[in-house]
């Protein structure tokens, strides 16, 4: 006969509390007294409610070494700044040492490790700004356990080996879409390298869908998906790239809150109102989406929230590393900014 599955219930019931306190336990949300807190945990492992492990099931010498490798400053932009503080908090209480490792574009060229990196002292892997397909398999072929935040394009789409941790993307997407349509918007180009990364390729799957859904032509000459670099932040680049569209549409989707804004500050040069002429959405819940004029329409990324969820799979992985590996999606939630009708 199979076991019964524990619930958050079941350990609200043994510990005489309420559901509601064990949630707040389990999702960070409120306070709890410390002791109620140590007593939530503790029945959770005894009963074996997952993702915890029964107390003899623990292995013992927990610590070691948390190598972070990425391609760019985490603290540069506002998902990484969020993310790898709570990341960082939470990996570095279950007692073990952080360092982190920037990968340069020669190395990610010849597929090099970092020449102070050595898999021997590192007992987990945290991946995250690291899009090219090639590296990706090569932290993957080093057998170690590893977390990877989101991936490269259409990694969702390979035979994964190792544990990804992403955003939701097409669902919010295809949100923000549609009610760019429903407020009357007809003509709708999409902004950003789609083959950045996967987030940014599942962005464009939503907006594809909503199109679809609405009957309306995915026509990518209304679209501007040059290859991504700072280019972006140009508006001059992008007041080239406008004119050079063969009309211009009644709104635009882009990949992130940094290409929207950008544009934006391009389509007012060009003497056009946002969103009476143009609309736009962008993504990621930035801090400047809520403080550009108008109020960007948006899609809330939960960072610090992916932040510690990265830690709890990693630590579950190098507790458990035949565990199956898993794609994880954390919920994205749209904001209704002034910039769309």
């Amino acid at each position: 006969m199979a076991m019964k599955r524990i619930t958050m219930q079941d350990i609200a019931d043994a510990c005489e509390l309420s559901r509601n306190t064990v949630s707040k336990v389990f999702n960070d949300r409120g306070s709890v007294p410390e002791a109620t807190r140590q007593q939530v945990l503790a029945k959770a492992r005894e009963l074996g409610y997952y993702p915890f492990p029964k107390e003899e099931e623990i292995q013992t010498g927990r610590g070691g070494n948390i190598a972070i490798l990425t391609q760019h400053k985490l603290l540069s932009h506002n998902f990484g700044a969020y993310f790898i503080t709570s990341f960082t908090d939470q990996i570095s209480r279950a007692g073990y040492a952080i360092q982190i490792y920037e990968i340069s574009p020669v190395e990610i060229t010849a597929r090099h490790l970092p020449p102070h990196f050595d898999p021997d002292q590192t007992v987990g892997i945290l991946g995250i700004e690291l899009f090219d397909r090639d590296y990706y398999e090569l932290i993957c072929s080093l057998k170690k356990p590893t977390v990877y935040v989101d991936g490269h394009a259409h990694a969702n789409e390979a035979l994964i080996k190792c544990d990804t941790l992403s955003m939701e993307n097409l669902t919010s997407e295809t949100a923000l879409v549609s009610h760019m349509i429903a407020g009357g918007a007809r003509r709708i180009g999409f902004v950003g390298d789609i083959n950045h990364c996967n987030s940014f390729y599942e962005r464009w799957v939503g907006y594809s869908t909503a199109l679809h859904k609405a009957g309306l032509p995915v026509d990518r000459k209304l679209c501007i998906l040059k290859k991504d670099s700072e280019l972006y932040g140009d508006p001059d680049w992008f007041l080239a790239q406008l004119a050079a569209l063969p009309a211009m549409p009644d709104a635009f989707a882009c990949a992130n809150d940094f290409i929207a804004i950008h544009l934006m500050t391009a389509l007012k040069r060009m003497g056009l109102s946002i969103p009476q002429d143009v609309m736009i959405a962008g993504f990621d819940g930035s801090p400047e989406s809520l403080i550009v004029d108008p109020a960007l329409t948006t899609a809330r990324i939960p960072s610090t929230d992916i932040g510690r969820l990265a830690a709890v799979f990693l630590e579950r992985r190098i507790q458990f590393p035949d565990f199956p590996y898993q794609w994880t999606y954390v919920k994205t939630t749209p904001i209704w900014g002034a910039s769309t009708r």
